[in-house]
């Protein structure tokens, strides 16, 4: 996948390339990404890129001229990919969406500043708008930087194991199960005992109960927006079981 972003300020993304997940995606060649610097496409000596707002008001807007060269200029580099502006009016980025994005062949991510981006722009030269956030930042870079990783580490090999990305929150909808490590006692808290098992059924199920709990307790529009399985079903039919239960049970007293 071939990844550009159109930025005033491409040195925020040299340190970003370079470690962790999307350094490994770099180096075996799972991505290529770039940042190119909006300034360099401005005309004028003074690589001016930003104009008081027509109308009045506070504030600067990102001018069209360099922008639709930048843009231009890095269509030309991956003609196939998508040229997304990243701004607070765009849809609201999810997993769904960062799955989508996973399966095109590239992405452009224009980070706009100030007060944002001439208007005219939308026309011809932006194929989509994304937020990742009704939030304000400073500008569209920390935004285009959790969109790459979260495409990244769904392009296939880039994680290592066939199925890590498969589990994570809000891959199948849920939010992930707790995880646990070394040492088996903590501070007097205990690694549930059915993950020292070794039971491999058993531990996916008490997985799957935890996912499904945390899920309810700290998302619950989450299982109204998709369509449970049978074994989530059973699990709910036994929770409403205990739960009728222990209600029944108050009621004596």
């Amino acid at each position: 996948m071939h990844i550009l972003v159109l930025t005033l300020f491409p040195e925020m993304f040299d340190a970003f390339w370079s470690f962790g997940i999307m350094r490994r995606a770099v180096e075996q060649g799972s991505i290529t990404a770039a940042a190119l610097n909006i300034r360099d496409f401005a005309l004028d000596r003074h690589h001016v890129t930003d104009d008081r707002p027509y109308g009045g008001g506070s504030g600067m807007v990102m001018k069209p001229e360099p922008l639709a060269a930048a843009i231009r200029a890095a269509k030309a580099q991956a003609p196939d990919a998508r040229t997304i502006l990243m701004t607070p009016q765009g849809r609201v980025f999810d997993q769904a969406a960062a799955r989508e994005l996973a399966d095109l062949p590239g992405v452009i991510l224009v980070c706009g500043r100030y007060e944002g981006v001439d208007d005219r722009l939308g026309r011809d030269l932006i194929a989509d708008e994304v937020s990742i956030g009704d939030y304000v930042l400073t500008g569209g870079e920390v935004a285009a930087m959790a969109v790459i990783d979260a495409l990244t580490r769904l392009i296939p090999g880039v994680l290592g194991g066939e199925d890590s990305a498969e589990r994570d929150s809000f891959s199948n909808g849920l939010i992930e199960h707790p995880h646990y490590t070394r040492p088996p006692v903590f501070e007097g808290a205990e690694v549930p005992g059915v993950l020292l098992t070794g039971h491999h059924r058993n531990i996916e199920r008490w997985r799957l109960e935890a996912s499904l709990l945390r899920t309810f307790v700290h998302r619950r529009d989450l299982l109204g927006e998709r369509e449970l399985t049978a074994e989530e079903i059973d699990i709910l039919r036994r929770w409403h079981g205990e739960l009728a239960q222990l209600l029944d049970k108050t009621k004596r007293y």
